[in-house]
C-alpha cells in the first residue's frame, strides 16, 4: 500500500530555514509547539496549553491495533515498516459493522492536483463501505489557508473541516476553531472511543495535541516523532564518481566544490535548508537548557552557525541557479541529474524511486544519515506527534457526528486491512489490478484515489510500498538510526496558543533567513532582529511561556 498520508506530509508549504532548520513549523521539522489553541474553556481564556493529567482525563483510552505485525517494529520514535507481500485476498477486517447510517455530511479539505468529479467511482466505493454519504469540498492546497480563514469567519461552516497545523501560524484561527468547533470528549473520550476501534489504536501523544481550547476537538493524523525530512543524495551517480558520503559540515563544503561544475550545468545540491539546523544541533522553538534558562529557536549560536554554513554553500556557488532564485522544482532538477543533493519529506525517497523505475533504471536515491556538524553524532529534536486534524462543527447532528467518526474510523484503519486497500487504491478492478501480488493503480486510479479519505485521520505511522520494499525497509531504518539521536524540547507533545499581542513577532525572520544566506543581508541584520524580537515582545514572551511551563510541567 501506499505510504499513509502522515509520511506523505503533502502540504507543509516551504516555509524557509526556520522551518527547515525544526525551528519554525512543527508539521514540517517538528517539535516545537504549534501556535495553535489550548487551554482553558469554551467561556475562558483559549491561551495556553493543556498537558499532563489534565490532558489525561481528556483524551481516548489507547488501545493498539492487532492487525499485520510490522516486519520493522517502531523504534527510537521511527515509523513502523511493512516488507513483507501482501496477501490481498486475506486481509484483515477493521470495521466489521458500518458505523455510517448514510446521513449526509459535508468535508471541507485541502487538495493537491485536480480534484475527482463528485460521485465518483472512488467516492461511491468507500461511502458503501463506510456506511457514509460525503459532500467532498476540496480546496486547493496552496492557498488553503486564505480558504479556512475566511470560512471560519463566517456563519456557512462544513459539518467537518481539515485542519493543517502549517496553517496556524496566525492566531486568528487557533481562536477559530475553539470557537468553531465542537468538543468531542462525550463520544471520544476514555473507553467510549472503543466504539471505533481504528481511532483508539492512534496513539495517545497524537491525541494530547488535539486538545483545542481545552477540549478534544481534533482527530489528528498521527505523526512519528523521529524526523522525516531527509537529506536525499544520487547514490548512482556518487557511486560512479566515486564520491563519500560527507560526514561533518567542513567535508559536505569541501564535496560540494568538487562536485559542482557550472560549465556542466550539474551542482551539488539545492537549497538544503531544510536539514542544515539539524546538522548544527539548533533546537526548535522554546526550551529549557541545560544551564537552566528558556530559550527560543533563534537566539541559541546554533540557530546563527547553520545559518552561516547555509551561507557559505551559497557563497561558494554550489547551490544550483534555480533554487537561489527559488523557481521551478528541485525535485526534478534532482532527477535530471543538475543537483545531486536535496531536502524532501521521507515520501519523496518512495515517490522518486517509483517515478524513475522505468525512466531511468539506473537511478538510485538514498538518504544521508544526518551528521553533527563537527563530524560526531547529531542533535535533533523530535516531530510533532500529530500536524493535521480534522474537526467537526459546534451545534452538528448527533447523526452528523457519528457519520463523521465513522468516516474518521474508517479512514484510520491500519495496513493489512481491506478499509485501508480501499481507501488507498480503490475499487479492485475500477481503481487497480493485482499484478505477481502488488496492486497497480491505472489511470483513473491515479485519477481519482488521491487527496480525500486520507486526510480525515491516519493510523499510527508506518511505511509501506508493496512494489518497492526495500525502500519501505530504508525509510523505516533511517529513522530508527536518526530516532537514536532524538530528544524532546521542554515544550514536546503541547498544543499552545500565544497572546494574540504576540503575533506577528516574528513575522520577518522567514524573509530575512531567505535574503541572508542567499547574501542579500548580513549577519548583523539578523542579529538586530533577534534583538528587536526581545526587546518588542520577546522577553515578555518568555515570560509567558514560563509561567505556562511552572504550571503544565516540561513535555521532556
Amino acid at each position: 500500500m501506499t505510504p499513509n498520508a502522515a509520511s506523505i506530509s503533502s502540504g507543509p508549504s516551504r516555509r524557509s530555514f526556520l522551518a527547515s532548520t525544526a525551528v519554525a513549523t512543527a508539521a514540517v521539522a517538528g517539535g516545537m509547539p504549534l501556535l495553535t489553541a489550548c487551554g482553558g474553556s469554551d467561556n475562558g481564556s483559549r491561551e495556553g496549553a493543556t498537558s499532563g493529567k489534565a490532558a489525561d482525563k481528556l483524551i481516548p483510552t489507547y488501545v493498539a491495533s492487532a492487525v499485520a505485525k510490522p516486519d520493522l517494529p517502531s523504534k527510537n520514535g521511527s515509523s513502523a515498516g511493512y516488507t513483507s507481500k501482501v496477501d490481498i485476498a486475506a486481509l484483515a477486517t477493521s470495521v466489521p459493522d458500518k458505523l455510517g447510517t448514510g446521513a449526509p455530511i459535508k468535508i471541507m479539505s485541502p487538495f493537491w492536483g485536480t480534484p475527482p468529479k463528485p460521485g465518483c467511482a472512488y467516492y461511491k466505493g468507500v461511502d458503501a463501505a463506510a456506511g457514509t454519504k460525503v459532500t467532498w469540498q476540496n480546496q486547493d492546497g496552496t492557498t488553503y489557508g486564505e480558504k479556512l480563514g475566511a470560512v471560519l469567519a463566517s456563519s456557512s461552516i462544513p459539518d467537518m473541516v481539515v485542519v493543517p497545523s502549517w496553517e496556524m501560524v496566525s492566531n486568528k484561527i487557533p481562536n477559530a476553531v475553539s470557537a468553531k468547533f465542537m468538543d468531542l470528549g462525550p463520544y471520544l473520550a476514555g473507553d467510549k472511543v472503543k466504539k471505533y476501534p481504528n481511532l483508539a489504536a492512534i496513539p495517545s501523544d497524537s491525541w494530547r495535541m488535539s486538545i483545542f481550547g481545552g477540549a478534544l476537538r481534533g482527530i489528528p493524523m498521527p505523526s512519528a516523532p523521529a524526523t522525516f525530512i531527509m537529506p536525499y543524495y544520487r547514490k548512482d551517480i556518487f557511486d560512479k564518481k566515486g564520491y563519500t558520503v560527507p560526514k561533518s559540515a567542513d567535508e559536505f563544503l569541501s564535496w560540494a566544490k568538487d562536485a559542482t561544475s557550472a560549465r556542466a550545468k550539474v551542482y551539488a545540491c539545492g537549497d538544503i535548508a531544510w536539514v542544515s539546523g539539524s546538522i548544527f544541533g539548533a533546537c526548535p522553538g522554546w526550551n529549557i537548557d541545560d544551564d537552566g534558562k528558556l530559550r527560543y529557536g533563534f537566539e541559541r549560536p546554533e540557530y546563527l552557525e547553520a545559518l552561516e554554513w547555509t551561507r557559505k554553500l551559497f557563497d561558494a556557488g554550489v547551490v544550483h541557479p534555480d533554487d537561489k532564485a527559488r523557481t521551478g522544482d528541485a525535485g526534478q532538477r534532482f532527477t535530471a541529474g543538475e543537483i545531486l543533493v536535496y531536502a524532501s519529506d521521507a515520501s519523496a525517497w518512495y515517490v522518486k524511486t517509483a517515478e524513475q523505475a522505468k525512466a531511468n533504471p539506473d537511478f538510485q536515491i538514498e538518504a544521508m544519515d544526518i551528521f553533527g556538524a563537527d563530524g560526531g553524532n547529531p542533535t535533533l529534536y523530535a516531530s510533532a506527534p500529530a500536524t493535521i486534524w480534522s474537526m467537526i462543527r459546534k451545534g452538528a447532528s448527533k447523526e452528523t457526528v457519528e457519520n463523521a467518526l465513522a468516516a474518521a474510523n474508517f479512514a484510520a484503519a491500519p495496513y493489512g486491512t481491506k478499509e485501508r486497500m480501499l481507501v488507498d487504491y480503490g475499487v479492485e478492478g475500477t481503481h487497480y489490478t493485482v499484478k505477481d501480488g502488488v496492486p497497480v493503480k491505472n489511470d483513473r486510479g491515479n485519477s481519482e484515489v488521491i487527496n480525500a479519505w486520507v486526510m480525515l485521520a491516519a493510523p499510527a505511522p508506518y511505511f509501506a510500498h508493496p512494489d518497492f520494499p526495500e525502500v519501505a525497509r530504508k525509510q523505516a531504518e533511517w529513522q530508527q538510526r536518526m530516532g537514536a539521536f532524538m530528544k524532546k524540547t521542554s515544550t514536546y507533545g503541547m498544543n499552545i496558543v500565544e497572546p494574540t499581542r504576540y503575533a506577528s513577532l516574528t513575522s520577518q525572520f522567514e524573509q530575512l533567513q531567505i535574503d541572508y544566506v542567499r547574501g542579500h543581508k548580513k549577519l548583523s541584520d539578523v542579529q538586530q532582529a533577534i534583538s528587536t524580537w526581545r526587546s518588542s515582545g520577546g522577553d515578555k514572551l518568555r515570560d509567558w511561556y514560563k509561567k505556562l511551563l511552572d504550571k503544565n510541567g516540561s513535555g521532556n
